[in-house]
C-alpha cells in the first residue's frame, strides 16, 4: 500500500512538471469536468492532479488488460501539439495511428477503409519488387501519386487488419468524428480532455492539460508504457 502511494505521488509529480493541471479559463469549462477542479489561478484553471491520477490509472489498468489478452489499440491525435509523440507512443508498441485528418467512417466504413489499405499494401509491394517498371512513365507517376496519397492517410492504420478493441483519442473534443464512430461501433475510448470537453460519453476520461506537448506525451508515453509492461509480464 505504501510502495502504491509512493508511486502515485511520484506520478503526480512527474504530471505537475509536465504541467498537466493547467485547464482552459473558466468560461470555457464544461460543466461535466466540475469535480475535477481544484481552482483559479491567473484566470486559468487549475486541474485537481490527485484526481486525474486516480482518472489515469483506472485507464492504465484498462489498457493493461487489453495488452495481456494482445488486444489492438487505435492511437488517434492530429492536433500539432499531438502528432509526433503519438506517432512514436503507438509504433512504440505496434498499434495503428491517425496522426493527421481522420477520415470520416475509418470504423463504422471499416470494410471500405480495408479496401484501400490493401491496395496501398499491393501497390506499395509491387513498387518494391519493381513490377511498376511494365507501365509507362505516365502511368507510373500516377500510381506513385495515388501511392502518396493514399500514404499520407492510412499508412498510420496498415497494421490495423480489423477493428480495434479500443481507441487511446488525445483531444476529444477536437477528434469528436473519431470518438463518435468508436462509441457508435461500442468501441471503449480512452482519451486525454481538457477542462472545455464534455467527459460524460468517454469510458476512460482523463481530465488534463490536453493542449501542450509535454503534457500529451507524458500521458501517451504512460499509456504505452502500460501495454508495453503488461505484455511482457504476460509473456
Amino acid at each position: 500500500m505504501e510502495e502504491t502511494k509512493k508511486i502515485n505521488n511520484e506520478r503526480i509529480d512527474q504530471m505537475f512538471s509536465v504541467g498537466a493541471h493547467f485547464g482552459y479559463s473558466k468560461t470555457r469549462r464544461h460543466a461535466s469536468v466540475a469535480p475535477y477542479i481544484f481552482g483559479v489561478k491567473n484566470k486559468v484553471e487549475i486541474i485537481d492532479l490527485e484526481k486525474t491520477d486516480d482518472l489515469l490509472e483506472k485507464a492504465l489498468a484498462f489498457v493493461s488488460t487489453l495488452a495481456r489478452e494482445n488486444k489492438q489499440i487505435l492511437f488517434v491525435g492530429g492536433k500539432n501539439e499531438a502528432r509526433a509523440a503519438l506517432k512514436i507512443a503507438a509504433e512504440s508498441i505496434g498499434m495503428p495511428f491517425v496522426d493527421g485528418r481522420w477520415i470520416g467512417g475509418t470504423l463504422t466504413n471499416f470494410p471500405e477503409i480495408k479496401k484501400r489499405l490493401n491496395k496501398l499494401e499491393d501497390l506499395t509491394k509491387q513498387k518494391e519488387r519493381g513490377e511498376l517498371s511494365k507501365y509507362t512513365k505516365k502511368e507510373r507517376l500516377m500510381i506513385d501519386r495515388e501511392i502518396a496519397n493514399l500514404d499520407r492517410f492510412f499508412s498510420g492504420i496498415l497494421p490495423m487488419k480489423d477493428l480495434p478493441k479500443a481507441m487511446v483519442v488525445v483531444d476529444s473534443k477536437k477528434e469528436i468524428i473519431a470518438v463518435t464512430e468508436a462509441l457508435k461501433m461500442k468501441i471503449p475510448v480512452v482519451a486525454l480532455c481538457g477542462t472545455d470537453t464534455n467527459i460524460s460519453d468517454i469510458n476512460y476520461p482523463i481530465v488534463a492539460n490536453d493542449a501542450s506537448v509535454s503534457s500529451i506525451t507524458f500521458f501517451v508515453n504512460e499509456i504505452a508504457k502500460a501495454y508495453q509492461k503488461a505484455k511482457v509480464l504476460k509473456a
